[in-house]
């Protein structure tokens, strides 16, 4: 799996923070609130559930070597814009897969994935090699097969999205590790924005 973040919402004056936007957003509605430390102001507001403020920036990830099964659940978060790998107009003649843990570590459970894996490579060529346009022949290809998917949400949608697939102890582990990648790279440019949300990480860890 690897998780790029690519693009992030700049703030056209000061140092072009996405958090000096959202501060600027949030005094808009906070005209009188007394200025302090930056981030506390952000901090205050994310506490108190005033989250609309943040929607004002936006990240956007790289994301490839995850499996269509998790892409499957990435596309459910509806406020975000998404450009997929698209199996339709890709030769997938030798598709990479993703490998579950659980059956990694069983020898045996992973000898048949992976002979599995090779009669769909095996069957996707003879399709193709037989005049089956690419938009048919994907049809044999398993939720395994690895993708690439570039997604942007605002900050308000990555929270929801990290709540639900990180700090969820019931999420699936493949969206639950992309979560959490994500999560630490939203970290660093927006700290005072996501800082509830490693507190809660570590809570967990240590629970």
């Amino acid at each position: 799996m690897k998780v790029e973040l690519i693009a992030v919402t700049r703030y056209l004056r000061g140092n072009g923070t996405p958090e000096e936007l959202i501060e600027h957003a949030g005094r808009a509605c906070y005209r009188s609130e007394p200025r302090g430390k930056p981030g506390d102001f952000i901090r205050k507001r994310v506490g108190e559930g005033h989250e609309s403020i943040i929607e004002h920036a936006s990240a956007t990830f790289d994301i490839s070597g995850i499996s269509r099964a998790c892409t499957h659940q990435l596309v459910r978060h509806r406020i975000a814009s998404y450009s997929q790998e698209s199996q339709r107009y890709v030769d997938m003649s030798s598709p990479e897969y993703v490998i579950p843990p659980s059956i990694a570590a069983d020898p045996e459970a992973l000898a048949g994935m992976e002979r599995f894996m090779s009669s769909v490579a095996a069957q996707y060529k003879q399709l193709r090699e037989r005049g089956i346009p690419k938009e048919d022949a994907r049809f044999v290809l398993p939720n395994a097969t690895a993708t690439r998917i570039v997604v942007t949400m605002n900050f308000r949608s990555w929270r929801h999205f990290i709540k639900v697939r990180a700090l969820d102890p019931h999420s699936q582990w493949e969206i639950r590790e992309l979560a959490n990648r994500i999560l630490d790279e939203l970290y660093k440019v927006a700290p005072s924005v996501f800082q509830d949300l490693i507190d809660e990480r570590e809570r967990q860890k240590q629970a």
